[in-house]
């Protein structure tokens, strides 16, 4: 409530500090004038040769410089007074400006609290770890499925190659063989078949696969 209503205040007082330099001012001006009109009379007086008078006002004359010279002295004070409040009036303005840093400053400190944080990072590195190590499995797992998976195409690559040579032999030798075979019954059908099975083991073993 102090930090609210302390800037009112300043406001307040200066203005009314301002009023009294003012009041003070009006106040001095009218001694000016005053002390002008008594020092014509002593003149006059002064050539009257009425000492007795001169003497009163000259004591009057005095007494109104002297009031003169405090107005002075017054209004000095009132603009150090405005001087001091314009300071304490920008001092509370740094005081609250640090009072709300440090305000900010501790709801930070209270979010980023050290044991926590280090929690929170030492958490962070160790998933990170748990997913480097699951992505490397899984790495590894899929480098064995295509691996498996190659040497399954270059083992069938290599079958197949023979296959063919083995096709392609047979295809020779029953190119090569009468024609007249064809139209043999199917005993005779039968028996060309045991023989392309035998040729086909003989190649086999040729190759050597048992």
């Amino acid at each position: 409530a102090i930090d609210i209503f302390f800037p009112d205040i300043i406001k307040e007082q200066n203005r009314e500090l301002r009023g009294t330099q003012r009041a003070i001012s009006r106040d001095r001006a009218a001694l000016e004038k005053q002390e002008k009109q008594l020092e014509l009379e002593i003149k006059k007086m002064a050539k009257t040769g009425n000492k007795e008078a001169c003497k009163l006002l000259a004591k009057q004359l005095v007494q109104l410089r002297k009031q003169k010279n405090r107005t002075y002295a017054v209004s000095s004070k009132v603009t150090s007074m405005s001087t001091q409040t314009k300071v304490m009036n920008s001092q509370m303005k740094m005081a609250g400006a640090m009072s709300a840093t440090a305000k900010t400053m501790q709801a930070v400190n209270k979010k980023m609290d050290p044991q926590k944080t280090l929690q929170t990072m030492q958490n962070f590195q160790k998933e990170n770890m748990k997913m480097e190590m699951t992505e490397e499995m899984i790495n590894d797992t899929l480098d064995d499925i295509f691996d498996a998976s190659d040497e399954e195409e270059e083992s069938q690559d290599i079958v197949n190659q023979v296959l063919d040579e083995i096709g392609i032999e047979i295809s020779d030798k029953m190119a090569k063989a009468p024609s007249a075979a064809r139209g043999l019954p199917s005993a005779s059908a039968s028996t060309a078949a045991t023989i392309s099975d035998e040729e086909i083991e003989r190649q086999l073993k040729a190759l050597g696969v048992d």
